[in-house]
Parts: C-alpha cells; structure tokens; sequence
C-alpha cells in the first residue's frame, strides 16, 4: 500500500482535499479524530484520564471536558508528559490498527495536523502540504471558526513555520484560491502520481528515469535531502553515510532530472543487509547492474540508489565528483556534452579519471 502523510497549518483547509482523496477511494486515517475517540465515554482511555486528573475533567454527560484537562496538564512539563503517556500509546494503537486494516492496494493518507513538529516525514512514500499563507489562515480562524484573533495567532505559532512544512513537501496543494481549483488539482495528483505510485510499489515496478538532459533544476537538492532522509529511515545504522552524488548533485549543471543516491556501508555483510531493507520497503533492484543499485517507484520523481562499502573506490569517486566539476567550468561543459549523448559507461569512465586527476 501507498502511504501518504498529509498536513498543513491549522486554517489552511486540510478538509477540502482528505474529501477528494476519500471520494478517489482513498483510506482517510484522521489523527485528530483519533485523538478523540480513544477518549470517549467509556473508553480506557477516559477512565486513565480521571485517574490521573481526577472528576473535574469531565462534563455534566461524562464526557471529557477539554478545557478543564487542559487547565491541568498544561500546567508544567511533568503533567503534560503525564497525559501524553496515556493518550499517546493509545493513539498509535489506533492508528496502526487502521492503518493495519486497509487493503494491500490501498492509498492510506494519514491526516496529521503535527506531521513536521514530529519529525515524521520520513516515515510515509510521499508528503502532501496544504499552503495556505499564513494571513488566509488567520482571517479563515477568526471569521468562519469565530476563534479569537489572539488565540489563532498563538495556536498558528506553536506550530511549524510555512518554511519548515515546504521543506519536507513532495507535494504542495496551493489552497489560497477558489476551492474548485484544489479540487480539480487533487484529482489530478490522485490520477497521475499517486495510483501509479501504489500500482508500481504493490507489483514491484521500476520508475527508470529519462537520461535526456534537461536544464538545471534547484530543486533537486531539497529532492535528495528528502530521500535521503526515506533511506536513513529504512537502513538506520546500517549506513554511515547518504550522500547525494551524480550529476544532479553539481550545482549549475544541466543534467538527466534522475537523483542519484549513494549509501555508504561498512562492507559486504552490510551492503547485503541494507539491500535487504530497502528491497524489503519497495525499493527494485536492478539486476544488471555488478554492484547493488535499487531504482524507485515514484512516477514523478526517479531515484537510484547505489550501495557501496567504504573501501571501493567507486565510493571515493563518486563523493569527489561533484566538487572536482563543480570547481572547473570546462570540466563541467566537458561532461555536461557527455550526459548529452546519454552513454552511461563513458560517464562513469570520464568520472573515473577526472576525480582521479584531482586526487594525486
């Protein structure tokens, strides 16, 4: 199955595009309607609360009183880490449970307000951001909630700035305009990337990228910081390093849009074991290749990673390479008319000899 994570700021209209996705057959796991039923009446998870914070937190029905727990949990880090460790269990159990019931073709988007505050990012195949600037956001809180100016503003700062949510977005939903338009756009992104991208993660299927050369894209650097981000997520220790290499990795240089990865492991036992772990999270291997390279799934963004322990030389090659063209401009026109004629052994050589040269 597909896993997606999907926030945004508080105000900026999560709703609108969880409604389409679950209408495209998407399955909605909402944590903050989690967060609310692993407290119902009833529930262990109410009875743990009152143990703790006593009868006050409940109203007249004996239903949490929200604002009373808040009034003694927010009092100090201790009662906050002592509520935190009632609900929080309980919530994950939750959310595994749903996320453990959704079919093997699934599409799983997990609606979580807190996604960048908690560092999560790297746990899902893709990350969807709703953007909405911050100054819609505000007028959206106080004029169709009714919430208090000063309280929207306090509540917009606790969390992640626009900046950070951007910067672990594969996917930016401008939701600033008409909702139409991010109606129309999710659609679109449900049709073109995301069922795609579970078909080919579900039988195994290889996004091989294009090798034309296209002109230089800034963006690639975040990309790679993003997938390297996936990979440590996956292999841990096993890899001390994850480097972005190859030619998308050279700053100014037109180059085939495909990111190239290289994972640094201690040697053989670990590149098997690392080739384990990333086969094992969808990742294809590439049999042809002599050393272990995987190729992704996304029909959007192609990667390939390649596996190498730390005494082959193709692991110092790779890492030199980016600075040795980066430093010489005829260098960089040199290869750049190589990547041209998209002749993937005389790259390789030509890397070869120029980090070579720079080396002795």
């Amino acid at each position: 199955m597909l896993m997606v994570g999907l926030t945004g700021g508080i105000g900026a209209g999560k709703s609108t595009v969880t409604s389409v996705l679950a209408e495209t057959g998407a399955v909605i796991v909402d944590a903050d309607k989690i967060a609310r039923e692993v407290v119902e009446p009833g529930t262990p998870g109410l009875a743990m609360l009152v143990a703790e914070f006593g009868e006050g937190i409940l109203d007249a029905d004996g239903a949490l009183d929200r604002a009373a727990l808040a009034a003694l949990a927010f009092v100090d880090a201790e009662r906050t880490s002592a509520l935190n460790a009632i609900t929080h269990p309980l919530i994950g159990e939750r959310t595994a449970e749903l996320f453990g019931s959704a079919p093997q073709d699934a599409i799983v988007v997990h609606d979580m307000p807190l996604l960048v505050e908690g560092g999560m990012t790297p746990g899902y195949h893709l990350v969807i951001v709703v953007d909405t600037p911050a100054d819609i956001r505000l007028t959206r809180l106080v004029e169709q909630r009714g919430m208090p100016e000063a309280d929207a503003r306090a509540r917009m700062a606790r969390q992640a700035t626009d900046e950070q949510r951007r910067a672990v977005a594969d996917v930016l939903v401008d939701n600033s305009g008409e909702r139409d338009a991010v109606v129309e756009l999710t659609r679109v992104l449900v049709e073109f990337r995301l069922v795609p991208f579970e078909h080919n993660l579900r039988t195994g299927t290889p996004v091989i990228g294009d090798r034309t050369v296209v002109p230089f894209r800034p963006e690639w650097a975040a990309e790679a910081e993003r997938a390297i981000a996936r990979l440590r997520h996956v292999v841990g220790g096993l890899a001390p390093r994850i480097d972005h290499v190859g030619p998308t990795s050279v700053v100014g240089l037109d180059a085939p849009d495909i990111i190239d990865i290289q994972v640094t492991v201690r040697d053989e036992a670990g590149a098997d074991a690392a080739l384990h772990a990333l086969t094992g999270a969808g990742w294809v291997q590439d049999r042809s290749s002599l050393r272990p390279l995987l190729h992704w799934c996304d029909p959007v963004r192609p990667l390939e990673v390649t596996i190498l322990a730390e005494d082959d030389p193709e692991h110092a090659f790779a890492l030199l390479m980016a600075e040795v063209i980066g430093d010489d401009p005829a260098a960089r026109e040199e290869y750049s008319q190589i990547l041209r004629r998209a002749d993937r052994e005389e790259t390789r050589r030509w890397e070869r000899t120029r980090c070579r040269a720079a080396r002795f």
